[in-house]
């Protein structure tokens, strides 16, 4: 392609709309332009990056057996009423575009399609004997964000390959789990990054084990904790671990102290002089069940751990049945105008016991008249340790469980795990943190949705069983701008060799010089005859402005038809490195076709 004919507009100063650095440069060398908020147009250079991308993703996934289809992107509610999860993506993730058409028929964009494929499945899988089956799309989803941001990192509409696998039994699904494992690994060391697989929580997606695929970054939204020696790694939401050992209290007996303005941990443990790993400290939450009620939370967890709302979040799921509802709509901390529809009396927030009382709540029909009482397993084994008193400028030291406080029934994991905490696997290993950006997610759903749907097939001895199902995501437009935020420089963009637009750019100094001109269209219909992808800049800038651009918009290698041409030689320039060295003219194809073969082993 000749620059002078592509729609190829650079801009010199970072967009005002765009944060983290793969944004700013994909909008500055060309790429993608804004429509509207989380709208973007992928622009002829990135059109050849997602292809690629896709390329890869179809290459490794009809390798492993799986069908390529299309679905539609238009799915009716009555779809996602089935599976339960209508109210989910509307209401407490909101996160479905909802409407309604002339009909008056509810309808949605699809974020996913697990609801689709297994009415497909229903309708058109019968027998055992047609499973296992696997089918997978690549196309356009779309989510209604919060605050879209970061480009096509947490957009509106975003490309995806989403696949959807069936099978008679557990087995059989965790091979092409394990088979889906390998083939994301394979996509992404294609792709030429750097990436870790970790144990993930499997959101409003379900089922019973899920892995994500990070491309480490320091702008990656995930936070991923490690261990040295490979054998654990997982998102944060997700991950456990052994946290470090209570220090022994100071408090021999039971007591009630003054403690004015010690609303926090810190203020507390400065004043009374102990560890925050003596306290229990009592958070409050307020969790609106599906089916319309409202339950107030209280964890109990020790002083120096934080709360995971994630999986707070999956512990309250389970109990959904005791509240007539199956999933949570909206967990958050009731602040002051949330407190006055359910309080009676001012609550001694900072200063909250674990047995604050039940009559604090005003109870109705669609508030629950009891607190919901947790204990994190951080806490249930201190003694003599300081919590609330229930009264605003008062804690109690040297109490117990038991004793002064009853220890509550559900004892849970809901703690944070942190950098630092020890390995549950082995404890001589500490977790290490980095940063990812979530670029694939491999579910296995077992039963979930076919159970809902009453998707089922008959086994060998006649009998309707429902699918054991996996889902299977790798997010393409995401992928493509994470190479972007793993690799560039002050200068630009550096592709990895695989999804770069292009392989070569040919530079032309001055078009007014003959010469420079000629072997310059020479090489430009040798390389890509040869198969070798070239860009020719044939445009009538300056020298400066070419090699800037090209740098910009991230080609592995810039040939440039300079002063060495003299010589019977060009200058080829590796965009990774900046290194340069002059070839003769008849043996850069040979060479750029070695080097290449190289990057893509």
């Amino acid at each position: 392609m000749r620059l002078s004919q592509m729609l190829f507009v650079t801009l010199r100063e970072d967009p005002a709309e765009a944060e983290i650095p793969s944004h700013k440069l994909l909008l500055r060398a060309g790429y993608i332009r804004r429509i509207g908020s989380g709208i973007y147009a992928y622009l002829p250079l990135m059109w050849r990056v997602l292809k690629k991308v896709s390329q890869i993703v179809r290459e490794e996934m009809d390798a492993t057996g799986a069908q390529e289809c299309l679905l539609p992107q238009l799915q009716p509610a009555d779809l996602w009423r089935e599976s339960g999860r209508w109210d989910t993506y509307t209401q407490a993730e909101g996160i479905m575009f909802a409407l309604t058409d002339r009909r008056d028929t509810e309808l949605g964009l699809g974020p996913t399609h697990e609801e689709v494929i297994t009415t497909i499945a229903k309708d058109m899988i019968r027998s055992y004997r047609q499973l296992p089956t696997h089918l997978y799309q690549i196309q356009t989803k779309f989510r209604d964000e919060i605050r879209p941001r970061f480009g096509l990192m947490r957009g509106r509409e975003f490309i995806m390959k989403d696949g959807y696998s069936f099978h008679t039994n557990e087995e059989s699904l965790k091979k092409t789990y394990q088979d889906m494992a390998q083939a994301y690994s394979n996509m992404l060391r294609r792709s030429g990054l750097q990436f870790r697989a970790v144990d993930a929580d499997s959101g409003a997606i379900g089922g019973s084990g899920s892995q994500e695929f990070m491309v480490l970054a320091e702008a990656g939204e995930d936070e991923v904790l490690y261990t040295e020696d490979g054998q654990y790694a997982a998102n944060l939401e997700k991950a456990v671990s052994i946290p470090t050992d209570a220090e022994t209290s100071p408090f021999a007996s039971f007591e009630k102290r003054e403690t004015p303005g010690t609303e926090t941990i810190e203020k507390l443990c400065k004043f009374l002089k102990c560890s925050p790993t003596q306290v229990v400290k009592n958070v409050l939450y307020q969790a609106v069940y599906d089916s319309g009620i409202t339950v107030l939370v209280l964890v109990s967890i020790r002083g120096d751990q934080d709360v995971n709302q994630v999986k707070l979040l999956n512990e309250l799921t389970k109990l959904a049945v005791n509240y007539q509802g199956k999933t949570i709509l909206f967990l958050t901390v009731p602040d002051a105008e949330a407190q006055q529809k359910w309080a009676t009396k001012s609550l001694p927030l900072g200063y909250i016991a674990p047995d604050v009382a039940d009559d604090y709540i005003v109870g109705s029909k669609e508030v629950n008249s009891k607190f919901l009482r947790l204990v994190d397993r951080t806490a249930v084994d201190l003694t003599n340790f300081v919590t609330g008193s229930n009264e605003s400028g008062y804690h109690v030291v040297g109490a117990n469980w038991g004793k002064e406080f009853p220890l509550p029934s559900l004892a849970v994991d809901v703690r944070k795990a942190k950098k630092g905490d020890r390995a549950i696997h082995n404890p001589e290993q500490t977790l290490q943190t980095a940063r990812g950006i979530e670029v694939g997610h491999i579910f296995q759903l077992g039963t979930k949705y076919s159970e809902a749907m009453g998707a089922t097939y008959t086994n060998e001895q006649g009998e309707e069983m429902p699918f054991v199902m996996g889902c299977y995501g790798v997010g393409v437009s995401r992928l493509a701008q994470s190479a972007v935020e793993q690799s560039y420089d002050k200068d630009g963009i550096i592709w990895p060799v695989a999804i770069a637009p292009y392989h070569a750019i040919i530079s032309i100094p001055n078009i007014s010089d003959a010469q420079q001109v000629e072997v310059a269209e020479k090489l430009y219909a040798e390389l890509n005859q040869s198969g070798i992808e070239t860009l020719l800049d044939d445009r009538d800038e300056r020298a400066g402005v070419k090699f800037k651009d090209a740098d910009l918009i991230g080609i592995p290698y810039r040939i440039v038809t300079g002063r060495s041409l003299k010589l019977g030689k060009v200058e080829v320039v590796e965009r990774a490195t900046h290194k340069s060295q002059e070839i003769p003219i008849d043996e850069v194809n040979s060479t750029l076709k070695q080097w290449i073969e190289t990057a893509l082993k």
